[in-house]
């Protein structure tokens, strides 16, 4: 006991050791494992897309495309999309396209482009009272609610200019936010123009894909609003963006700088991570949410889709390659996304990941390693082994039971590792240990006892104590004839091979049937069935282990007669007898402190010792009691009929196996039987002489060994025809040999 303590406060340290400090470390690869099971989440439940959210996307598609070329159009043709969006009653028009370059598709760059400096002058003068296609959209921007995209980059403007008031309550917030030392804008005019301006970036995970996305980021010193911040903060006719950090009012960090709380525009108030990211909970992509640019430049759309509604302006058709990846789909439109973001925004529909989230999943974890290290090597195999998925199925179930009813984003991956590692870790210790202990078992009794017993007894140890069981057995035992006269001539080296070459076909036999062998005795065999181990059918297996020794016999007898011929000597025939039977015994460690063996006693085991003697009375090689005849019937018996063995006074009912249940069948085999149970007949009604006639006819009829049967059986019929029929004569022959 000391030592298996000894072996669990080892698996405990080496599990603490491996698992525990990835909770206080959050390495990367955890983080990563996270994602993909909140994608997974996610795609168990994503969110359901409602056509009443206010986000619409007007896009670029092929079929705009197709209509009006390719893409980027003239700028007079995006003014006559602001301005028919204005008509129908947008709330805000936010482009995800960035106009920092002068219209290459205007007629004064086009006039720039000619070769000859003429012919650029002629044309000047034609067009010098044509508007400049940026100052129609800088116009068209003036009288619309328009928010214009900027891409945060290495190189460009080292400021954002601020569209809206930015008012921080409690710790200042730059220091948490994702920084960019520089920002693509749009043009002065166009910029000057707009009503709001944001930022087009996302901050996508290692794998590309769009989990978080910032509300806010850095600019040198300035901040800049992400587009769908700006889109809602126009469509709301707000002027100002309130950021509330660690340490506000309500938002007590106790002194700890923890980051962005909650970013408010309007009437929404938004709970963000530190960074002021959300997590928005995406639907699948649907055409409902899109609107053709082509539709509406046609005035071919219901007033209804557009009046009151954030509209993102973006690229639709694939060959504009404005694509990402979300926890739903490999491939979006980046427009897409940013009409979703709104949609969670205003829903309410965002995941959280709470900053205890890490703290809770720790202690989660630790709890779950207490319980399963202790539970590995006090419970039950299968109890311990059925705690780790269970646990793992439990919190995966919790996890995502809050996910769905709360949009909480709790990790059970990370406490799973923990249970599945310790498990592991403790149950590969556990099984080192008791590998090195049953070794340590197969070296101190291996050498005396059966390895079928050594196994059992290395598992359970506690077992090695003198003394043993009551158990119903089906016990063997078997013996060599005349083994004296067959040894007589052979050197030692000769005797020792003999006993070999025999002696391992008959253990064959035996183990092959799941049988256990106790001892040999010289020449003769003691095995026996359902210990240490339960046996199904037991008594089939012993009587099928008869006839595989009775094979192996044969075939023991042939190849010696084939090396005796080879050698030039002559070959003596070597028979066995065997008995069978079936009952009670005791059976377990007997012997002294000292030494011990685990083996078989009591009258039961005597029985079957004695029937292997009287199958030399039979002139037969296997007799079995009528316990045996009963559990196996369906065999080839032939009824001996009842005896009395040496050391009893009851008489046994015995039976010689003539063959297994193939045999059985045979027509031959029940012309046999019935030949053979007239004889008994006449020999139960005390006919001898007739009995004699019976016997000696099945002698000649019969091939193989069971001639001598009949032979010994005659003799016996014969000798008591001879002496008469006696006064309270039974049938019961009284053995008097073992």
């Amino acid at each position: 006991m000391l030592k298996r303590k000894w072996v669990f406060l080892f698996a405990t340290l080496l599990a603490a050791a491996l698992v525990l400090p990835w909770g206080a470390l959050q390495p990367r690869r955890l983080d990563d494992l996270r994602n993909l099971v909140f994608d997974e989440f996610q795609r168990l439940s994503p969110r359901a897309y409602d056509p009443e959210t206010p986000a619409r996307v007007v896009g670029v598609d092929e079929e705009s495309l197709k209509a009006f070329g390719q893409w980027p159009w003239p700028r007079t043709r995006v003014a006559q999309l602001v301005e028919r969006l204005r008509e129908l009653g947008a709330a805000a028009i936010a482009f995800d396209f960035i106009f920092s370059e002068p219209d290459h598709a205007s007629a004064r760059m086009l006039v720039d482009a000619l070769p000859d400096a003429k012919l650029r002058a002629d044309v000047s003068r034609l067009i010098a009272k044509t508007p400049d296609s940026d100052a129609v959209l800088a116009n068209a921007l003036r009288d619309a609610p328009v928010v214009l995209g900027a891409t945060l980059a290495m190189e460009g403007a080292k400021e954002y200019p601020a569209k809206a008031g930015l008012v921080a309550a409690g710790d200042a917030p730059a220091p948490f936010l994702y920084a960019f030392p520089a920002v693509v804008l749009p043009l002065p005019a166009l910029a000057a123009n707009a009503q709001g301006l944001g930022a087009t970036n996302w901050i996508p995970d290692r794998d590309l894909v769009v989990r978080r996305v910032p509300l806010l980021t850095r600019v040198g010193a300035s901040i800049a609003p992400s587009l769908a911040l700006e889109a809602l903060r126009v469509a709301q006719g707000e002027q100002s963006v309130v950021i509330r950090s660690s340490n506000a009012s309500g938002e007590t960090a106790y002194g700890a700088q923890t980051g962005v709380n909650a970013v408010k525009v309007g009437a929404f108030q938004i709970a963000t991570g530190p960074a002021s990211d959300v997590r928005p909970r995406y639907t699948f992509s649907t055409p409902a949410r899109n609107v053709s640019a082509k539709a509406v430049l046609e005035n071919k759309v219901a007033r209804s889709e557009i009046e009151g509604r954030i509209i993102f302006v973006g690229a639709l058709a694939v060959g504009l390659g404005d694509v990402r990846a979300t926890p739903l789909e490999p491939v979006v439109p980046g427009v897409d996304v940013h009409a979703q973001i709104v949609e969670s925004l205003t829903t309410g529909a965002l995941l959280s990941r709470p900053d205890w989230a890490p703290g809770l999943e720790y202690v989660v974890a630790i709890i779950a390693f207490a319980l399963t290290m202790p539970l590995l090597f006090v419970a039950p195999p299968l109890v311990s082994a059925a705690f780790a998925p269970l646990a793992v199925a439990g919190l995966f179930g919790g996890a995502f039971y809050l996910f769905e009813k709360q949009g909480l984003l709790i990790d059970p991956a990370y406490p799973s590792l923990v249970i599945v590692g310790s498990y592991v870790v403790g149950a590969v210790t556990l099984w080192r240990s008791e590998i090195l202990a049953r070794r340590q078992v197969r070296r101190a009794f291996g050498k005396f006892v059966a390895p079928a017993v050594v196994d059992r007894i290395a598992e359970h140890p506690e077992r090695l104590v003198l003394g043993g069981e009551t158990r119903e057995l089906t016990v063997l035992f078997s013996d060599l004839r005349n083994f004296s006269g067959i040894s007589e001539g052979l050197s030692a080296r000769e005797l020792t091979q003999f006993m070999n070459d025999y002696l391992t076909p008959m253990t064959d036999a035996i183990l092959e049937c799941e049988g256990t062998v106790d001892k040999y005795m010289g020449d003769a065999i003691l095995a026996f069935w359902n210990a240490p181990l339960d046996i199904a059918d037991h008594p089939r297996k012993a009587v099928g282990a008869a006839l595989a020794m009775r094979a192996a016999m044969l075939q023991f007898n042939s190849e010696r007669a084939r090396w005796a011929e080879a050698e030039g000597r002559p070959h003596k025939e070597a028979a066995m007898g065997l008995g069978l039977h079936l009952g009670p015994a005791s059976v377990g460690n007997m012997g002294s402190i000292r030494r011990f063996d685990y083996s078989i006693l009591g009258d039961n085991v005597n029985l079957a010792s004695r029937l292997e003697g009287a199958s030399k009375a039979f002139a037969t090689d296997i007799i079995v009691s009528s316990v045996i005849r009963d559990a196996v019937p369906d065999m080839a018996w032939l009824d001996l009929g009842r005896i009395i063995v040496v050391g009893r006074s009851e008489p046994t009912h015995v039976f010689a196996l003539a063959g297994d249940s193939e045999t059985a069948r045979t027509e031959a085999y029940m012309r046999w039987r019935t030949a053979h149970d007239a004889m008994r007949e006449e020999y139960e009604s005390g006919r001898f002489d007739a009995a004699a006639a019976r016997a000696e006819a099945l002698a000649q009829t019969l091939p193989g060994a069971w001639p001598a049967l009949y032979v010994a059986m005659g003799q016996r019929y014969s000798r008591l025809a001879h002496e008469g029929l006696q006064e309270g004569w039974s049938s019961i022959w009284n053995l008097q040999s073992k």
